[in-house]
């Protein structure tokens, strides 16, 4: 028989675990309502983790402020992430667990356009709700029904490149891109777009996505003599080609591409990073913005928020996942967590003010957004500077 003082702690203990379980999930147990499951699937480590981990963080965030709010017509979120290391065979065995196992009603990710592209069949074959982070057009187009994209597209990136190049008299270029999925995406877009624009590409040079030196094709590049150079990529390549021609002394005009627009690429290049010119959403520059600009109160908000809760500076790209959530937010409500009709609720999403730009989701654009997401930037001292 259990005695008095036996049976004491151990209903101390009983006690303890009832008051746990009521208080990790308040809004769940009042509600009485499943938890509806997220995936994420982030490169948060690897050399594209400058991507993935600030996407990591910002799921998480707009998840807790959505629960803090009520959850989804009284259904919490629960974020399932798992890091892909920018592998395309990781990203499809997570992509795999995440619907196989966990059993999600949508996906949120991946960072890269290669690891993107490796799993859209899968998705296809699945119906489930997937918003990508990358940037390449080929992942709406064309239009899948399951397929979307937060991250600003190719084509309006190296249209404000151009616009810019224009404004300047600007005629003749030469660009390098990287041998994936992203550069040739670019490249296809850089030279497709070049004669609207009354340039003409006289060169065009690639770099290995880990390459640690681009002396070679700078060379190549000087003896062209163009009048600017448009690399297209993500760190560290961008970075790397930045200290060569810092190296080699090439004073012509360099443009980077969207996929270095963080911090990150500051501080890979250092001082070669002075002077170079990219495309941006307008989070890098919030704090220049006038006050009557739409994005600006979800910029500065989204940016609080984050710096806060991480103790690190934001990035554009964690824009891309917390964007990404909130859209699959405003679609989830009234869904009951059918797959279906979340996925026509994103095709419906219109006027979305979002840290990325302002979304105008249709059958026909499942990426949503116009040319007005992106600024010109330049990097002065170390900092982002906006250009007219």
């Amino acid at each position: 028989m259990m005695t008095t003082h036996a049976y004491r702690p151990l209903m101390w203990i009983i006690s303890l675990v009832v008051a746990c379980l009521i208080f990790v999930s308040p809004a769940l147990a009042e509600s009485g309502k499943p938890t509806y499951k997220i995936g994420g699937i982030f490169a948060v480590t690897g050399p594209a983790s400058f991507l993935g981990d600030p996407e990591k963080n910002s799921l998480k965030l707009a998840v807790e402020q959505i629960n803090k709010a009520g959850g989804i017509d009284g259904h919490m979120l629960e974020a399932v992430i798992y890091d892909t290391e920018g592998d395309p065979s990781k990203t499809v065995m997570g992509v795999s667990k995440l619907i196989n196992k966990d059993q999600v009603i949508a996906i949120i990710g991946p960072s890269l356009t290669p690891t993107t592209l490796a799993v859209v069949p899968m998705i296809q074959k699945a119906k489930i709700p997937f918003i990508s982070c990358a940037a390449g057009n080929k992942i709406v187009q064309p239009v899948d029904p399951w397929v979307f994209k937060t991250a600003q597209s190719d084509i309006m990136a190296v249209a404000t490149i151009y616009d810019h190049l224009k404004s300047k008299n600007v005629k003749k270029i030469s660009i390098i891109t990287v041998a994936n999925a992203f550069g040739e995406s670019g490249k296809e877009q850089l030279l497709a777009q070049a004669p609207t624009y009354g340039l003409t590409v006289i060169q065009s040079e690639t770099f290995g996505a880990k390459d640690t030196d681009m002396t070679a094709q700078i060379t190549k590049i000087r003896q062209e003599k163009p009048e600017a150079i448009v690399c297209w990529g993500t760190n560290p390549g961008p970075a790397v080609l930045a200290k060569n021609i810092q190296q080699l002394g090439l004073d012509i005009p360099l443009y980077q591409s969207h996929g270095v627009a963080s911090p990150k690429f500051i501080e890979l290049a250092g001082s070669a990073a002075d002077g170079i010119m990219l495309p941006t959403g307008k989070i890098l520059i919030a704090s220049l913005l006038p006050d009557s600009d739409t994005d600006k109160k979800v910029l500065t908000g989204y940016i609080a928020d984050y710096e806060a809760k991480f103790k690190s500076p934001v990035s554009g790209f964690g824009g891309y996942a917390y964007d990404a959530m909130n859209i699959l937010a405003t679609a989830m409500k009234g869904s009951n967590g059918d797959k279906e009709k979340i996925r026509a609720g994103i095709e419906n999403v219109k006027g979305h003010v979002g840290v990325s730009g302002v979304f105008n989701f249709s059958p026909t654009d499942h990426n949503g957004l116009g040319q007005d997401a992106f600024v010109m930037v330049k990097i002065v001292n170390g900092k982002w500077e906006l250009l007219k």
